[in-house]
């Protein structure tokens, strides 16, 4: 009788989720009018967090929510799935650094580690040292690592930790030797900073205050130089808009500076999301004195993406009038873009992923990929102007670098796919030979042994070939039944590059189709990609999702009511534009931490700092371009939308949690599919980074069950048992 109660309850509590939820969101209604176009915002009550009422509603959708994820069959199967994969692999690391003296330092976690840890060996055969622990630092408290950074020769190591997934903590300084921390830590700050070549002296950008939901807390920062030893009180401030107001540093910008050992020149950087480099130029010896004589060199018209140096030149890589990019070349005694000489120029079919450019001894290497799915492995030879494509070891969806310094020939080169676990080899020019040196444990995933992968262009609302990627069962049937997920993303020119991840493997390893749409906005096929898909022409990012979508259904692979949709971050511009421009042809939206309400970006502490992918409500086009992208301003009433799962980090520190909120909240008030909306805000993350192991799990557990509920799914169903 217990367990017919309990089926009982179960079906009970999955099928009157469509029907059925919590109560609506209070709203007091506010009116925008941006260049004569006025428009109501139901829901600016919710932007305040702190509102007792807001709250409490955020607090039982969050509850509700997580009681209809957990009740849905299927779900704790897909984590047991996911744990059984993930012990397969004794070690996984990430993120290799290597320093002069040949000293590894890197990420490493075990199956039984919730949280990565900082590890060191001296060379690759070296023995193994853990040098810090955040699980274990302060007894009942729960770090993680974001970010970490070793000094040039070795002997030290800077991390930041967190909590909560605040990403904002501090940053402590160990001495590698005897694994001890120094006295001082650095507040208000996140990673590690950057060592200056005298290993002595730390680079750092700290936030104002603790606050990440103040405006104020990232406007105006300032960097400083910290010198190992020393009170933090001392530290000096080197770069700023206070110190150098003739520079034109804006409040949203981040001024940081640095010393570069090679070209011996000092460099100011000013960052943003703005993909083209604001950076200025010194004497090293300047950068500790005052009213240091900055020079320009890049400004953002130059469209510089990313820059390396020897001891002589600057190379950089530029998109000005060049669609794919070309690498360039300048002295550094005398750097002038304008006269610099063109390195390496555009090539028709593949673009530079300007990410990966390494200097070494023996010369420049780069990566070039093809539709953003297909990269090859560049050299070009010091003194030379002819790039040579290395052959690699096998097929690669993707290609990283790692080098040590310009001094050194070492090169490592790790490479994978969609259905291929990451593989790393050492690189040696005199012989062109690639050596296999793992550092991550070799695991099997039988499971996955027949999934297949197909690479196609599909035909945009206006022509555009844009790429898609499939990964499913080999021999799918083309009959419309295939449950799909798409993944997307289309912005700040990231690529959605081939990456084997087996969680997401398990939606098509049971039958469904797994596609990735690399639409405008991201960088698969050069700049001109991504400023297709930015601003003004930023509609061209969800209308490629929706012809990808199209083309699916029209040659058979899935059908309108079972493909569901998911991206995060400024993904939600996609997904969120998607299903309110296109409600009929999808079972089911999942925007994760998303940009929701795009033209409120710019009230939001970490908005201003968009503006350059975005644009501004200061500009007429670029704030109804704003509004355009805005999926909460797209919702209509007695619309039948999918089914959506809205989710919000409380501590996030990029998407603040109200733009999530209000566009629930008014999902839910607009939509009469009688589909459920379900919105859930995780209060012990933020933006995803730092969350445990198992968290990410049940995260992605929860996107692909609701999405498998939702499109019909054998074995996610609510059991059909009757009360007895």
């Amino acid at each position: 009788m217990k367990t017919i109660l309990f089926l009982t309850a179960l079906l009970v509590s999955t099928t009157a989720l469509a029907q059925s939820g919590p109560a609506a969101a209070p709203s007091v209604s506010a009116t925008d009018t941006y260049f004569g176009v006025k428009v109501e915002d139901p829901y600016r009550n919710l932007e305040n967090l702190q509102d007792p009422a807001v709250a409490s509603w955020m607090k039982v959708q969050s509850e509700y929510a997580r009681q209809t994820l957990d009740a849905i069959p299927g779900r704790q199967g897909l984590i047991d799935k996911m744990v059984e994969m993930d012990k397969r692999k004794a070690a996984r690391v990430t993120d290799l650094r290597v320093a002069d003296n040949d000293r590894y330092f890197y990420y490493k976690s075990r199956p039984q580690d919730q949280q990565p840890k900082l590890y060191c060996r001296d060379g690759y055969k070296g023995q193994e040292v853990l040098l810090f622990d955040p699980e274990t630092y302060e007894p009942g408290k729960v770090y993680n690592i974001n970010g970490f950074s070793p000094s040039l020769d070795g002997s030290k190591v800077s991390f930041g930790i967190s909590e909560k997934g605040t990403e904002l903590g501090r940053t402590l300084i160990m001495d590698v030797k005897t694994r001890k921390l120094y006295p001082e830590q650095i507040p208000l700050n996140r990673g590690g900073g950057d060592w200056l070549p005298d290993n002595q002296t730390l680079a750092y950008l700290p936030f104002n205050n603790g606050d990440l939901k103040d405006m104020a807390a990232r406007q105006n920062t300032q960097c400083r130089l910290h010198r190992v030893g020393t009170p933090v009180a001392q530290d000096q401030i080197v770069f700023s808009s206070q110190l150098y107001p003739k520079l034109g540093i804006k409040p949203s910008d981040y001024p940081y500076a640095g010393i570069d050992r090679d070209t011996k020149l000092a460099y100011g950087f000013l960052y943003s999301v703005d993909r083209y480099m604001n950076v200025f130029y010194a004497p090293a010896a300047a950068l500790t004195k005052p009213n240091i004589p900055w020079k320009p060199l890049f400004r953002p018209s130059d469209e510089v993406t990313n820059f390396v140096t020897d001891e002589q030149n600057i190379y950089f890589v530029t998109s000005r009038n060049t669609p794919r990019q070309k690498l360039m070349r300048m002295p550094a005694a005398r750097p002038d873009v304008a006269t610099a000489e063109v390195l390496v120029p555009e090539a028709a079919g593949e673009s530079i992923n300007d990410e990966q450019l390494k200097f070494t001894k023996d010369g420049l290497y780069f990566v070039r990929t093809k539709n953003g799915v297909e990269a090859k492995l560049y050299f070009v030879p010091r003194g030379s102007k002819t790039a040579q494509e290395l052959k690699l070891p096998q097929p690669a969806g993707r290609l990283e670098l790692t080098g040590k310094n310009a001094q050194s020939s070492d090169l490592w080169v790790t490479m994978g796919g969609w259905t291929t676990d990451r593989q790393r080899y050492r690189y040696t020019p005199a012989s062109r030979q690639f050596t296999p040196e793992p550092l991550s444990s070799e695991a099997q995933y039988p499971e996955f042994a027949d999934l297949v992968v197909e690479e196609l262009m599909v035909p945009s609302h206006d022509g555009v070939q844009v790429p898609l990627s499939l990964v499913y069962k080999k021999g799918l049937k083309r009959d419309k039944s295939a449950p799909t997920l798409m993944v997307g993303y289309g912005a700040y020119s990231r690529a959605m590059e081939p990456t084997f991840m087996p969680p997401f493997l398990l939606w098509a390893q049971q039958g469904g189709v797994l596609a990735v749409p690399h639409v405008r906005g991201g960088g698969e096929l050069g700049e001109a990609w991504h400023k297709a898909g930015q601003k003004t022409t930023k509609p061209n990012t969800w209308k490629d999702l929706i012809a990808c979508a199209e083309y699916l259904t029209k040659n058979n692979y899935t059908a309108p009511g079972k493909i569901a949709i998911n991206g995060g971050s400024a993904g939600g511009i996609l997904i969120g534009r998607a299903m309110t421009e296109r409600p009929d042809l999808f079972a089911v939206a999942i925007p994760e931490v998303g940009c929701l309400n795009a033209v409120r970006m710019e009230n939001s502490p970490n908005g201003p700092v968009n503006v350059p992918e975005f644009g501004t409500i200061a500009k007429e086009d670029e704030a109804k371009a704003l509004l355009e992208m805005d999926a909460y301003h797209h919702l209509k009433s007695g619309t039948q939308y999918p089914a959506t799962l809205v989710t919000a980090g409380f501590n996030d520190p990029r998407v603040i949690a109200w733009q999530p909120a209000k566009f629930a909240a008014r999902l839910q008030a607009s939509n009469t599919s009688g589909k459920p909306v379900l919105f859930f805000t995780d209060y012990e993350a933020g933006h995803g980074m730092g969350d445990s192991r198992l968290k990410q799990f049940e995260s992605i557990a929860d996107l692909m069950a609701f999405g498998l509920w939702q499109t019909n799914a054998p074995g996610f169903q609510p059991n059909k048992v009757a009360a007895k």
